[in-house]
């Protein structure tokens, strides 16, 4: 349930003001149709995390538990950092639309994922915790929880989400995770 809830929270925070959001604001403004851009963007999600976790599950059965327990505290404090910087998509970079809602949403969001801030999340979640299916839950729950609102609600909630807080806030969890991992926490879980 810990890989789960955590899983959530950190992507859920991690995804605010980030370019898949802003790319979801996007596709929400040239569609107008909410419901396929939902359904791509939780298809591209599950793809993307679930391959994502696949590579942290991976990592972690190949580096021994002193190295993955450095690996892992040192990439959530880089991650705590990142998060700081905000992310930007210029409009230009959607020339999807000859594809559909759906299929047009699904591929931007999976090829805007790859690398982000949340699949990089995910790989080191997936690392940490035992529960595969449990993270890739949580972080498409957390990505879910925070496109959604944006997709159907859009720039109402862009304007009134103060993002430098928000990013504060996922900073300071990722900062937590990590020094808590470089001390030791999780290390009867084998890490």
């Amino acid at each position: 349930m810990d890989a789960f809830l955590v899983s959530t929270g950190i992507v859920g925070l991690a995804e605010m003001g980030d370019k898949t959001q802003l790319l979801a604001l996007l596709l929400a403004a040239r569609f107008r149709r909410p419901l396929p851009i939902v359904f791509g963007i939780l298809v591209a999600t599950v793809l993307n995390h679930a391959f994502a976790a696949a590579v942290g599950a991976l990592v972690s059965d190949l580096l021994g538990a002193d190295a993955m327990r450095w690996v892992l505290g040192l990439s959530f404090l880089a991650m705590a950092a990142w998060v700081m910087v905000p992310s930007t998509l210029n409009a230009d970079e959607l020339p999807l639309a000859r594809f559909g809602v759906f299929l047009s949403t699904l591929l931007a969001f999976f090829i805007a994922e790859m690398g982000d801030k949340t699949q990089v999340t995910t790989v080191a979640l997936a690392a940490r915790y035992e529960s595969m299916a449990a993270v890739v839950a949580g972080t498409t729950l957390g990505m879910m929880l925070a496109n959604v609102p944006t997709v159907v609600f859009g720039e109402r909630i862009a304007k009134r989400v103060p993002l430098r807080l928000v990013h504060g806030l996922a900073a300071l969890v990722f900062a937590v995770l990590g020094m808590a991992t470089l001390m030791g926490a999780g290390d009867s879980m084998g890490f």
